[in-house]
C-alpha cells in the first residue's frame, strides 16, 4: 500500500531538516498525523512567526525581532569589545557565562574552502566597518575550536591587526572539533577568560 501524497510530502520536507534521516522524518510525520489538529495548528503557527518576525540585525548579523538588535541598542553594553562568533546560537552560548559584557559581530559561518565558504560568503566586511569606524579596542575571535574556526579566526586577525585594534582568541577550554552552542557554562567561562593574543 503506498502512502497519500501529503504524508510522503511532509516526510521529504522534514527530512530536508538538519539531523532528520529518513526514519526519522517518517516518525515525525506518522507523529503529526496522530497529534490533535490544534496542536499541529499551533506548531505551524509558531513556524511561520519566526519567518514572519525574526530577522537578522544589520549591525551585527545576530537574529532579532527588532533591528538594531538589543544587544547593539543597549547602552549597558561595552561598546569597545566586539566578540565574534561564527552563528547566532553562539551569542547564547557566551551570553550564559554572565561575565562578556561587549558588542557582539556573527559570521554566519566560517571559512571552508571545502565547501566552497569564502570569506565574500561571511559577513566580515560589516565587522571591518564596524572597527574602522573607531572606538572599538578589542576584538575577540570565539569562533568554533576546528580547522574552520582556526583558519577564520587567523584570517580575521591579518585583517583586524592593521585598525590598531587588539586581537584575542578565546582560550582552548571548548573541546577542538566541538561546537559552542554546546559548551557549558563553566567551560565557555573559562575559554573567555583564558582569550589570548593573536
Amino acid at each position: 500500500m503506498s502512502r497519500p501524497d501529503p504524508l510522503t510530502r511532509l516526510i521529504e520536507q522534514l527530512q530536508r531538516l538538519p539531523g532528520i534521516g529518513a526514519k526519522g522524518a517518517q516518525r515525525l510525520a506518522f507523529h503529526v498525523l496522530k497529534t490533535p489538529r490544534e496542536d499541529v495548528e499551533r506548531l505551524v503557527d509558531a513556524l511561520r512567526e519566526v519567518k514572519d518576525r525574526v530577522t537578522y540585525c544589520s549591525t551585527c548579523s545576530n537574529i532579532t525581532e527588532t533591528d538594531p538588535c538589543f544587544y547593539c541598542t543597549d547602552d549597558s553594553r561595552d561598546h569597545r569589545m566586539i566578540c565574534v562568533v561564527e552563528e547566532p546560537e553562539n551569542v547564547t552560548a557566551v551570553e550564559k557565562t554572565r561575565d562578556f559584557k561587549g558588542l557582539y559581530h556573527v559570521l554566519m559561518g566560517a571559512l571552508s574552502p571545502l565547501h566552497g565558504v569564502g570569506p565574500d560568503d561571511l559577513k566580515i566586511k560589516g565587522l571591518l566597518e564596524r572597527v574602522g569606524k573607531g572606538g572599538v579596542e578589542e576584538v575577540i575571535l570565539a569562533t568554533n575550536p576546528n580547522v574552520e574556526g582556526e583558519a577564520t579566526a587567523i584570517y580575521l586577525a591579518k585583517l583586524l591587526k592593521p585598525l590598531g585594534v587588539r586581537v584575542t582568541r578565546i582560550a582552548m577550554g571548548v573541546p577542538v572539533g566541538s561546537d559552542l552552542e554546546y559548551a557549558d557554562e563553566v567551560t565557555m567561562h573559562k575559554a573567555m577568560e583564558g582569550r589570548r593574543e593573536v
